[in-house]
């Protein structure tokens, strides 16, 4: 039998383990700069190992000897009319098990995720997701270290500031 003075303790994290760590919310609005996607509705998914993005058309294509992945987006949710011509160097292919138990050989590519203040460079796997609710997943990889997630909040880590947007088109210009 369950001790009753424990059964309604809360468990709280101590003070140094994440006080200085950015909260976000289940799912935020998203930035992929290098991309040139300027807004992406995510799950924050901590269930998911890797990243995935809605992905469609997807070539590979050979540049001065390099692999690179060229595809499109559609960044809004159920609607098609947007679309956003991506390109990307190719990481590599990885086998990746879904939530229904279906293994796919995926593209992988890394690129600079934006979320609140913070602009971090992650691995995101590129996969038809148009029947799937969010564009995009943020899996547990890319939130480790950088974010604690409240799966009771949305929508938290609020808009580009003006310094991470102009780091952004920088960085975009110097890598032309």
């Amino acid at each position: 039998m369950l001790n009753r003075s424990l059964k309604n303790r809360r468990i709280t994290k101590s003070q140094g383990d994440f006080a200085s760590t950015p909260v976000v919310g289940w799912r935020e609005w998203v930035a992929l700069p290098k991309l040139g996607i300027g807004r992406i509705k995510a799950k924050i998914d901590t269930g998911a190992r890797t990243s995935a993005l809605h992905a469609y058309d997807v070539a590979v294509i050979k540049r001065q000897g390099r692999e690179y992945v060229r595809f499109k987006v559609h960044p809004l949710q159920r609607m098609t009319r947007k679309v956003v011509d991506c390109e990307a160097p190719l990481k590599e292919w990885r086998q990746v098990t879904d939530s229904g138990g279906r293994r796919t050989l995926r593209p992988v590519i890394l690129t600079t995720v934006e979320m609140g203040s913070a602009l971090i460079e992650i691995e995101i796997t590129l996969i038809a997701r148009d029947q799937m609710g969010f564009r995009m997943l943020i899996g547990r990889e890319a939130i480790k270290g950088t974010w604690v997630v409240d799966p009771a909040k949305s929508f938290i880590a609020g808009k580009r500031s003006v310094a991470v947007r102009q780091r952004a088109e920088r960085r975009s210009l110097e890598e032309e």
